[in-house]
């Protein structure tokens, strides 16, 4: 099983770390760093000792939430194209999340959305 974890956040490293470091010990088992908030994500992957094997860099000066999405649609959909893997994993609600879950959607690849948990208890009252 290869498994493809798609991180862009420094909360998403931190919360996805443990993740990662578990996967590897059992499947084959990528990184893709989008760059979403790029020095954060930097810091948070060296104090995990995370090394990404694709870094996407998507961000430009003075771009909006669509053209960022935009541009992640196209590079996750390309690192699916390459890696072909069996599941996607993304966490949060970041563009990141957003358009890894989606391009991963769109290629029939299944999903898993990692999260904190239920906070509230309630199925029909999460937040």
């Amino acid at each position: 099983m290869k498994v493809m974890v798609v991180v862009g956040t420094r909360p998403e490293v931190i919360k996805m770390a443990p993740v990662v470091a578990r996967l590897q010990e059992q499947v084959d088992t990528g990184v893709c760093a989008t760059g979403q908030h790029q020095e954060m994500l930097t810091q948070a992957l060296h104090t995990f000792h995370l090394v990404p094997h694709y870094r996407l860099n998507a961000m430009q000066p003075g771009q909006s939430l669509n053209r960022l999405a935009s541009r992640l649609m196209g590079d996750i959909d390309q690192v699916l194209d390459q890696e072909k893997p069996d599941w996607v994993l993304v966490q949060g609600d970041t563009t990141t999340a957003l358009c890894g879950a989606l391009a991963a959607f769109h290629k029939q690849v299944p999903v898993g959305h990692v999260e904190a948990g239920l906070r509230t208890g309630k199925l029909d009252s999460p937040f």
